[in-house]
């Protein structure tokens, strides 16, 4: 099998004598930057629609997995094997209306809070990765705040909020009393994209794209760094303009 010649490979590649010296020296905590950068790889080829682009990046995504079982198996942690098997028993265990009694079957949200509540951390918010993006990860604590009560019942409480917070920042004078204070605000405004059922980061990764493909329209005017910020602004102000109207 494809999967049995890359579990091969790496064991090569990890050999402590005919091995390859980058590979050898390589930890979880080196090889986590480069799992979490495929992982963004795989979703830019989706976002793309670039089937080609995202069959390689899915390889480059199974070889992070090998990469950790691999060092875990030397270790005596864990293999491959149980890695597979692992996921294997957690999808069956969380679908029992397909695996198992379908009458007598709780729900997905159930079976997850049973599997917190029998964790060592039983908080509604463990297991929320600290390595998320910001936005992403505020976004699911949140989520997992909301499941036990704690929430607005409508937009119009972030809303408001957001105003408060905008507030309490221009009220500060003090760089890091400022940071703080800017991230509460950050952290209220993924709370109204939640209530209004938008995915943040999703949308920040649109308005980046928006401002990238606008920037580059505008950037080739001649004697553009010489440019006056009114000026600039009215060649943006155009570039926005020209887009909306080919997407109309």
């Amino acid at each position: 099998m494809p999967l049995d010649r890359l579990v091969a490979i790496m064991r090569r590649l990890r050999d402590p004598e005919r091995g390859c010296a980058w590979d050898r020296q390589q930890t979880f905590a080196t090889i986590a930057p480069y799992t979490i950068e495929e992982a963004y790889e795989v979703a830019d080829a989706i976002a793309r629609d670039d089937m080609d682009s995202l069959a390689d990046e899915l390889g480059d995504l199974q070889l992070q997995v090998v990469f950790h079982a691999q060092m875990a198996d030397e270790a005596g942690q864990f293999t491959l094997e149980d890695v597979i098997a692992g996921i294997c028993d957690k999808l069956e265990r969380r679908h029992p209306h397909i695996f198992g009694d379908a009458d007598h079957s709780p729900g997905w949200e159930e079976l997850k809070a049973v599997e917190r509540q029998q964790a060592p951390d039983d908080s509604a918010l463990a297991g929320v990765a600290l390595a998320l993006p910001a936005l992403e990860r505020a976004a699911k604590l949140q989520r997992r705040a909301a499941r036990v009560g704690f929430d607005w019942p409508d937009p119009s409480g972030p809303r408001a909020k957001i105003d408060e917070e905008l507030a309490e920042l221009a009220a500060e004078s003090d760089p890091r009393r400022q940071a703080d204070e800017l991230g509460d605000l950050l952290f209220t405004v993924v709370n109204l994209a939640r209530h209004l059922n938008i995915e943040p980061e999703s949308a920040l990764r649109e308005a980046n794209r928006k401002f990238e493909k606008r920037f580059r329209a505008i950037e080739g005017a001649p004697g553009f760094a010489d440019l006056s910020l009114d000026e600039m602004e009215a060649l943006w102000v155009a570039a926005k303009q020209a887009q909306a109207d080919s997407s109309a």
